[in-house]
């Protein structure tokens, strides 16, 4: 049976990754975004892949969005069997002793909120159906302190808790949730954290021990892992795929 795979914040970098990996593996694929053009793009793409593909948009911060875009995942596909909670920002980085209420807000209303708020809604149905498999996305922020993103990482700690809480509702159930930490990769996001500056990318990667970020496709290699059958007594974990950064 094709599994159905609801990704949010599917339009770029991890998300649309991800939904080539699984389209290639044959699933049906809700894409969600804020950017219909994008998202359309996406969906057109997939379908040449062979999969069945919706864009469907939604903005997670917003908790009437996210119930609809669960309930119009399961009437177009029927069930939800995985589901990829990739939307997140990483706000504005700066010192703590810089930071804002602001831009706490906005942070947390994206990554902590909208996981949450995501999690409520796909939990529900697959508590009812007796499967599934959330991936959530965090980083080595929520591994470690990172100096001048102390609001990222407090944001992504939370993400790390919330897939430790949800994980202990749903195992008895069959509902599996993890996450995945990824360390720098090869996107737009990553080109913001250095600040648009190739020396203090350059800086970056050199901290890493595998002397690289990693590509966008490894990641989703890894949330395909978590979603499948092989992973089927693993839950409540969160996987650091980073080139073993928190390893040192």
């Amino acid at each position: 049976m094709k599994q159905v795979v609801l990704i949010t914040g599917a339009l770029t970098g991890i998300g649309r990754a991800t939904a080539l990996a699984f389209a290639r593996e044959g699933a049906s694929i809700a894409v969600s975004g804020r950017r219909a053009e994008a998202g359309q793009a996406l969906a057109a793409e997939l379908r040449a892949l062979g999969a069945e593909a919706e864009f469907l948009q939604a903005d997670v911060r917003h908790e009437d969005e996210v119930r609809t875009l669960v309930e119009q995942t399961v009437a177009r596909f029927g069930r939800l069997d995985v589901a990829v909670n990739n939307a997140g920002t990483e706000g504005q980085l700066a010192p703590i002793a810089e930071q804002s209420a602001e831009n706490y807000e906005a942070t947390f209303s994206t990554n902590v909120l909208g996981t949450l708020l995501s999690l409520k809604h796909e939990m529900r149905v697959m508590l009812a159906q007796g499967s599934g498999s959330i991936i959530n996305l965090s980083s080595i922020a929520g591994h470690v302190g990172i100096a001048g993103a102390s609001v990222y990482a407090a944001s992504k700690h939370a993400v790390e808790g919330i897939t430790k809480s949800a994980a202990l509702e749903g195992a008895a159930a069959g509902v599996r949730v993890n996450a995945v930490a990824p360390g720098p990769v090869a996107t737009d996001m990553l080109d913001r954290f250095v600040g648009n500056d190739e020396g203090n990318k350059a800086g970056f990667l050199a901290t890493i021990p595998a002397r690289r970020a990693a590509a966008p496709d490894e990641i989703a290699e890894t949330i395909l892992f978590l979603a499948s059958g092989k992973a089927r007594y693993l839950t409540g974990q969160s996987i650091a795929v980073d080139g073993a950064y928190t390893s040192q």
